[in-house]
C-alpha cells in the first residue's frame, strides 16, 4: 500500500477517540452542510451498522452535529456540539437502523428548513476519510476530501462538454468525474473533484450555462 503523507499512517488531526466514527462522522456531516448551502433548522441522522452500535461511546453523535454546524474535525467545539446546535435552534434527532447494508459505518442524513430538503448517505471508510455515496435519489461516488462541484443539470446533448470546457479554460484540472441520471432527457448529476478550489466567478459561469440548473462546491 502507498500511502500518500505520514497524515495517511498516523490518521487526521481531530477531537474525538475513532478516526472512523468521529472524523470521519465529522466529515460526512460537513459535507452535508456545504451541499445545503445554509443552516438547516432541523436534521434526521439514520445510523447503520456499527454506527448504529456505538454512536454515542465513539462521539460520532456530536461529531455528526457538529459537522453539520461546519466545524472541521479538529475544532474543538465539537464537543459542545449539540449544546451549540439547540442553542442555535437546530432540532436534531437520531434513528438506529436495523438493515444490514455494504459498509458498517454508514449515516443517511436527512436535513432541511422551511424552504427545501435534501437527503445525503454517506459512508466512514477509515483514517478520517469518507465517501458520500447517494445524494437526493442520485448516486454517486464523492470522497469529501477534495475540492468539487456538483452540478445538476438537463440531461442534454453537450452540457457535460460545456462544463469541461469552462474549467480547461480557467486551467482547472479534474482529477474524477461521474455523470449520473435519473432517466434520459431528465434531470442529471455530474460530480467533479478538482485539484483547486474553484472561485466563485467560474461557479457563476458555469451556472450560467444553458440546461445548467444549479452548482454546489465543495472544499476540503
Amino acid at each position: 500500500m502507498k500511502y500518500r503523507s505520514v497524515f495517511d499512517i498516523i490518521g487526521p488531526v481531530m477531537i474525538g477517540p475513532s478516526s472512523s466514527h468521529t472524523a470521519g462522522a465529522a466529515r460526512i456531516g460537513l459535507v452535508a452542510r456545504q451541499l445545503f448551502q445554509k443552516e438547516p433548522t432541523w436534521v434526521d441522522f439514520h445510523l447503520y451498522g456499527s454506527f448504529a452500535k456505538t454512536y454515542q461511546g465513539h462521539g460520532t453523535d456530536v461529531a455528526l452535529v457538529g459537522g453539520i454546524l461546519g466545524f472541521e474535525t479538529f475544532d474543538e467545539r465539537i464537543t459542545e456540539a449539540m449544546k451549540i446546535a439547540k442553542a442555535r435552534g437546530i432540532a436534531f434527532s437520531f434513528h438506529e437502523e436495523e438493515a444490514q447494508l455494504d459498509h458498517p459505518n454508514t449515516v443517511k442524513i436527512r436535513l432541511g428548513d422551511e424552504k427545501q430538503e435534501m437527503e445525503l448517505v454517506g459512508i466512514s471508510v477509515g483514517g478520517g476519510k469518507v465517501e458520500i455515496k447517494e445524494l437526493n435519489g442520485f448516486e454517486l461516488r464523492l470522497s469529501g476530501n477534495h475540492p468539487a462541484i456538483l452540478v445538476v443539470h438537463n440531461d442534454r446533448f453537450g452540457a457535460i462538454a460545456s462544463v469541461s470546457t469552462i474549467l480547461a479554460k480557467h486551467e482547472i484540472n479534474i482529477g474524477h468525474m461521474q455523470v449520473s441520471r435519473k432517466d434520459v432527457g431528465k434531470e442529471a448529476l455530474m460530480v467533479i473533484e478538482v485539484d483547486q478550489n474553484i472561485s466563485h466567478e467560474i461557479l457563476q459561469e458555469v451556472e450560467a450555462l444553458e440546461h445548467v440548473e444549479k452548482v454546489t462546491k465543495i472544499h476540503e
